[in-house]
């Protein structure tokens, strides 16, 4: 009989009951009371009498007096106007809309809409809450502490965020729980009898929410779908999808509009016909849609790159069924072994992708440079090309950098072109180096699948094949985001800002405590790139790196272009990958209006859906890309934590990435799995955290424990539901004495 595997997720957690307030943490009745007023006055579009509100607030007749004694200062202060004994909130009523960001730990924070990104997000106290739940709309009133940060409490709940989750289900008694999945999710969800679906203990579910409770209450749902083992890699998987709520399969009505697309193969007017220039497209080994192209040539100058970007524009017309989805999307998103593509798999897969002896339209810029690496001329046209091969990243390294004899002769009518490539490739990447491009070092795990298993995680491969594909993208994206710029386009540029100078100072901090030498001098991009260059090598080559990344702010889309710091670049938009961003597709339909000029036969066509403003496609578009990368980081620790469980008790070699007040951060050599080793597990000695040298010390041993420091961990727990990895270092299972 096949022993049960002991679950790896917690007992759920009994429904919590509402704890009385204290003294310390309870408002006083009359702020409680003007908080209530303005809730009940909110939404409302015509004057209320005091009456209705005594009535509709439940408060006793003898509250009347002090109601209208609010009621009036709120007036003076503008909050409410008053007609005769009626009133009515006035739009500086003092109340702010906003979604709440809620911790594990309990607090959250309230993300005003239209705020300034540099703001700091007023803080919510668990006591302020006021039923919130994480994601939900809320009203909120905002005020500044003594500490100069703003606090919030939240007056009403506009709209909940959360209408189903994923979690463990598991049966107490008779009745029904589930855990989700989630840590902010502090509560379980009560499942009546009559609405488990049939599950059972330690499944992964899908739940809707039917009734979020009130005082004290837990809410309650029932079981829509179930998952399966949540112990296994595709149910993980769609335990991610789900918590971030992204859409799995296309409306139908995308899907039909696809099917009746019509392929276009004869080089219309307008189009340059680029057939015959030797197109080759350079990919990984498991890649599906190829949505760009390159050719090199020299020149009695130097050389001549052709960049050629599937015309997605061609079939995906503004504001049609396709269109309204893939900017809802926004972009693609990818874990192991699945995409979820913003595009249907007719277009990605079939019609937009540069498959080899097909003819397909384009969208290329011919950029000539000198021999120096300078870009000295620039064209951009639409295009019919034909991709005369399918390359790999391994075939290229092979061909032109291991210059393998049997790969070379295999391939030896392009071998000219492939030499022109590697040559310009290497010119590129020096003059962009030196301008003071930051070329980060940071290598990525790539997981690989067996079955409903993690068969390994290992270093992604990444050679000068990579590199020069990436030079040749950039280079037509600085072309066509310097041509925007000087002819006034509106356009989504890709900017980087400067980092902020406090964060940059708790960098070199870090990176001086690891005896790293730092240039002197304006901090720079060419200044960040020079740390990068002396790290190059080192022990801590992987942490500084990851500092630095830490260190920058987030790229992102603006109508505004603000240049790219980390690339040293003054002008940059995305315009290489329509298949899967569809702020590329923007770019393409902005080079179409302005190729188009003038002529009143060739209309210009919309950027947007439903004529919607730069700005507002600039933030929304931002949001879709950090939730892109937040799914492929939360489906690496989910991923990470699950391969892990299988070891427990082994040993691995680590290096520490952080140091903190708890203990220590570290990151796993082979498999960059991120864990932590809690000081109290340090148990030979007494340590002293040090936090200007970034590192504890022994106080009887005097051993250090520092930032970038390789050390050998052993795998003591892990926490699927909260994905948190524990090691500890061998050798410590003795108590200090």
């Amino acid at each position: 009989m096949k022993k049960k595997r002991p679950s790896q997720y917690p007992a759920p957690r009994p429904p919590k009951q509402g704890r009385r307030r204290t003294s310390t943490d309870r408002p006083d009745h009359r702020t409680l009371l003007v908080d209530t007023i303005l809730e009940f006055l909110a939404g409302r579009s015509d004057f209320v009498g005091l009456g209705e509100i005594i009535i509709g607030l439940k408060l006793p007749r003898h509250e009347r007096k002090f109601v209208k004694e609010i009621l009036l200062s709120l007036e003076k202060k503008g909050k409410v106007q008053r007609r005769g004994n009626k009133y009515l909130l006035t739009g500086d009523s003092g109340l702010v809309r906003a979604v709440l960001d809620l911790t594990a730990r309990g607090f959250g924070f309230a993300m005003i809409e239209g705020a300034e990104a540099k703001g700091k997000d007023p803080f919510i106290s668990p006591a302020n809450l006021n039923g919130a739940s994480h994601g939900d709309t809320i009203l909120v009133r905002v005020s500044v502490s003594g500490r100069g940060r703003p606090e919030a409490r939240v007056v009403k709940i506009i709209e909940r965020g959360i209408s189903r989750l994923c979690g463990i289900y598991n049966v107490s008694g008779k009745k029904g729980y589930v855990t989700p999945d989630n840590e902010r999710l502090p509560y379980t969800v009560f499942i009546p009898r009559d609405s488990g679906a049939g599950a059972a203990n330690d499944q992964a579910v899908l739940v809707e929410i039917t009734d979020y409770g009130t005082g004290g209450r837990p809410p309650q749902g029932k079981i829509i779908e179930i998952l399966g083992d949540p112990m296994t890699a595709p149910v993980q998987i769609r335990m991610a999808i789900e918590q971030f709520e992204l859409p799995r399969s296309f409306p139908a009505a995308v899907l039909q509009e696809a099917q009746q697309l019509e392929p276009l193969t004869q080089c219309d007017r307008g189009r340059k016909d680029l057939r015959k220039v030797k197109h080759v497209t350079i990919d990984g080994e498991t890649a599906k849609d190829f949505d760009d192209a390159v050719c090199v040539e020299k020149t009695g100058s130097g050389f001549r790159l052709y960049v050629s970007i599937a015309d997605v524009s061609h079939y995906v017309r503004t504001g049609s069924t396709i269109d309204m989805e893939a900017y809802r999307r926004g972009t693609s998103v990818y874990v192991p072994d699945l995409v979820l593509p913003m595009l249907p798999e007719r277009l990605s897969n079939d019609l937009c992708s540069l498959v080899p002896e097909q003819d397909r339209p384009a969208f290329t810029a011919i950029l000539e440079f000198n021999a120096s690496g300078r870009r000295i001329g620039q064209q951009f046209s639409k295009s019919m090309i034909r991709s005369y091969k399918r390359f790999t990243y391994t075939d290229v390294r092979q061909i032109i950098y291991d210059r393998d004899p049997a790969a070379r002769k295999s391939h030896k009518p392009l071998l000219p072109m492939l030499e022109a490539a590697k040559e310009l490739a290497a010119i590129l990447n020096n003059h962009r180096t030196e301008r003071g491009s930051i070329g980060f070092n940071i290598p990525e795990p790539e997981i690989r699948l067996d079955g409903d298993r993690v068969g390994g995680i290992a270093r992604a491969e990444r050679n000068k094949a990579h590199q020069l594909i990436e030079e040749f993208m950039l280079a037509a994206n600085e072309a066509v985001a310097e041509t925007m710029d000087r002819e006034k386009q509106p356009v989504l540029y890709r900017i980087h800002e400067r980092p902020d100078p406090e964060k940059v100072d708790r960098f070199t901090e870090a990176t001086s405590s690891m005896g790293l030498p730092l240039p002197g001098g304006d901090k720079s991009p060419a200044w960040f790139a020079m740390v990068v260059r002396e790290a190059e090598h080192s022990p801590a080559e992987y942490v500084i790196n990851n500092l630095m990344l830490r260190t920058m702010q987030q790229a992102r889309y603006s109508p505004e272009n603000a240049g790219h710091f980390g690339l040293a670049a003054e002008y940059y938009l995305h315009f290489t990958s329509p298949i899967r961003r569809y702020p590329d597709l923007v770019v393409h339909r902005v080079l179409q209006n302005f190729l188009a000029g003038s002529a009143k036969d060739r209309p210009k066509v919309q950027l947007l859906p439903n004529r919607t403003p730069l700005p507002d496609a600039a933030l929304h578009l931002s949001k879709r890309e950090r939730v892109s990368v937040d799914v492929e980081r939360n489906v690496q620790a989910r991923l990470g934590a699950l391969f892990l469980h299988e070891h427990i008790g082994e040993e691995f070699d680590a290096i520490i990435s952080g140091v903190a007040s708890f203990g220590l951060f570290v990151e796993l050599l082979e498999s960059f799995i991120s864990g932590a080793i809690p000081v109290g597990e340090m148990k030979d000695d007494y340590y002293i955290l040090d936090t200007r040298a970034h590192q504890y010390v022994g106080e009887r041993t005097a051993r250090v424990y520092r930032m970038g420091d390789v050390v050998r961990v052993r795998l003591e727990r892990v926490d699927m539901q909260a994905k948190k990895i524990t090691f500890s270092l061998p050798g410590m299972d003795k108590e200090n004495k």
